[in-house]
């Protein structure tokens, strides 16, 4: 009886295990599916056009090559009600967005696309010289709805995940950034609650130190926010990001002297 008991108990284990990993067995296989297509695009060469035109005369294949590997992180919240919600958001194809990975509440880090592909998280973007950080970049989603402060385990998991994306591909200390610094006014996650003072203690973003700062008389505060990556094209809106970021405590979209401390500091940074 009590080794009945054990084999079906068993049974209940592996048929659970079994569900949990065929939930998203369809969408793995669409994955997989056009992973395979996009292998297949690298193996033909030389180029044709539409028409079936070459782009070039002949095909000399270099020995020196190497894949494109990312220069950016980007940090968002979900501004969804659970990890779940966000995970079938990510595997539907009506609005196809997605990112590299999402980090549950628990801490639970769930991988969604190869670092080396290209993820539609950042959408419409500038940092500096770079107007399309989809292409540069890895979008890492975390849950929250956009106003909760950001579980001890979700940071902690953030932080060990940083720190192999920076030691797997060289990605400099000041690439690490939010979505609000590259889309202001038309994004603002990671929400005022991101501790981006602890990320960068960790060497993931840059933080400022305004102990006996003395900004210049002629010190020009939107010209030090653009040395930083923020985007001008509307002043409020960049102020905005910047405080999200650097001064979560302020709400205004304007320069106090004690932000020109920081923007001096954070700008002789960049």
């Amino acid at each position: 009886m009590k080794n009945s008991l054990f084999l079906a108990a068993i049974a209940i284990v592996l048929i659970v295990a079994a569900c949990s990993q065929s939930k998203y067995a369809a969408t793995n296989k669409s994955y997989k599916k056009q992973v395979k297509a996009f292998a297949k695009v690298l193996k033909e060469y030389p180029l044709k056009d539409s028409s079936g035109l070459q782009f070039a005369d002949s095909w000399v294949g270099t020995t020196n090559m190497s894949l494109r590997r990312p220069n950016f992180v980007v940090i968002h919240h979900t501004a969804q009600n659970s990890c779940e919600q966000t995970l079938k958001t990510f595997i539907q194809t009506k609005n196809p967005v997605s990112s590299h990975y999402v980090i549950c509440k628990d801490g639970t880090v769930h991988h969604m696309l190869n670092d080396l592909l290209r993820g539609h998280h950042a959408g419409v973007s500038k940092w500096g010289n770079n107007t399309d950080l989809n292409s540069s970049s890895v979008g890492i989603e975390i849950d929250n709805n956009g106003y909760e402060v950001f579980t001890e385990e979700q940071i902690n998991s953030l932080i060990m995940l940083l720190g192999r994306l920076k030691t797997a591909y060289n990605i400099p200390a000041a690439n690490f950034i939010g979505h609000a610094d590259i889309a202001p006014g038309r994004k603002v996650d990671p929400n005022r609650n991101f501790p981006w003072q602890k990320l960068a203690q960790g060497g993931f973003g840059l933080w400022y130190d305004t102990t006996n700062v003395k900004v210049p008389e002629n010190f020009n505060a939107m010209q030090a926010l653009r040395i930083i990556g923020y985007d001008l094209k509307n002043e409020k809106n960049a102020v905005q990001s910047f405080k999200i970021h650097f001064v979560p405590q302020d709400t205004t979209k304007t320069i106090s002297e004690s932000d020109k401390k920081i923007l001096f500091n954070l700008s002789g940074k960049y």
